[in-house]
């Protein structure tokens, strides 16, 4: 039995991006708005509304701004700025086998209990 294969348009990654931003947004905008104003008169109103808005946000963010900044980083700084830095060196443990004794700490205590500050 063969898959069924996608259309030619809905493979590349831009509209796929943008169709799981469109699925998250009309959750998101469905989610608002059945709990704000519940199932009301001008409910696709809203509905729309709040799934435009979210969806616009969403794709600016993702689409347009952190592809940016990565494109910036990259070419601006360099790739060594954009790598992951270097394990800074670490001390070495001492010794598990030496035992130390230490003292008993001491609590203060209140004179009078009663009077606050």
């Amino acid at each position: 039995m063969t898959r069924p294969t996608l259309p030619a348009f809905a493979s590349t990654p831009l509209l796929r991006r943008a169709a799981i931003l469109a699925g998250v947004s009309f959750l998101l905008a469905l989610a608002l708005v059945g709990y704000l104003f519940g199932v009301q008169d001008n409910f696709f109103g809203r509905l729309f509304s709040a799934f435009f808005v979210f969806f616009w946000l969403l794709a600016v963010t993702f689409l347009g701004v952190v592809p940016f900044v990565n494109w910036a980083a990259a070419s601006w700084f360099g790739k060594q700025w954009a790598e992951a830095p270097a394990e800074p060196a670490r001390r070495p443990r001492p010794n598990p086998n030496s035992t130390t004794t230490r003292k008993p700490t001491r609590t203060a205590t209140r004179l009078n209990s009663t009077q606050h500050p």
